[in-house]
């Protein structure tokens, strides 16, 4: 018989090993049984010289009345809404992945942006989203009174 030396944290350290991944990983909510993430709308940002540049996947819209896009305090919220028609009747549908409902995401910008000038198009269900950079005075140095 071998001897194990006894590691009273052994079991709480699986256990949090256990919760780690639990929490970790996608799972069906309950009241839906769709993932998590189903309705979430995905963005990428980047910035040139003079602007900074969003681009929203958000496939389904019909209107520009599905989609609100708001500037403020440097922070950029996009919401809406995708309607889709039934296209089968319900009891003909076998799987029903693609979303339909609300959508709302608000995303922190890298750059301080005006919010005139502000130019969004729609083509292909993505969102692209133009906002001017605020030019920033030069630095001016301030002279300091020695008495």
């Amino acid at each position: 018989m071998s001897l194990i030396p006894y590691e009273p944290f052994r079991q709480l350290d699986n256990m949090r090993r256990e919760l780690n991944r639990f929490f970790t990983t996608d799972f069906p909510s309950l009241a839906t049984g769709f993932n998590q993430n189903f309705g979430a709308l995905r963005v990428d940002v980047y910035e040139t010289e003079n602007e900074v540049v969003a681009t929203c996947d958000i496939p389904g819209l019909e209107k520009k009345e599905d989609v609100d896009i708001s500037i403020d305090n440097n922070i950029l919220s996009v919401s809406g809404t995708v309607n889709r028609i039934n296209e089968v009747k319900e009891e003909h549908m076998h799987r029903q992945e693609r979303f339909v409902g609300r959508f709302q995401r608000s995303i922190s910008l890298p750059s301080r942006v005006s919010s005139e000038g502000v130019k969004a198009t729609y083509k292909n269900g993505i969102l692209e989203i133009r906002m001017p950079k605020l030019k920033d005075d030069a630095k001016k140095g301030i002279d300091v009174e020695f008495h």
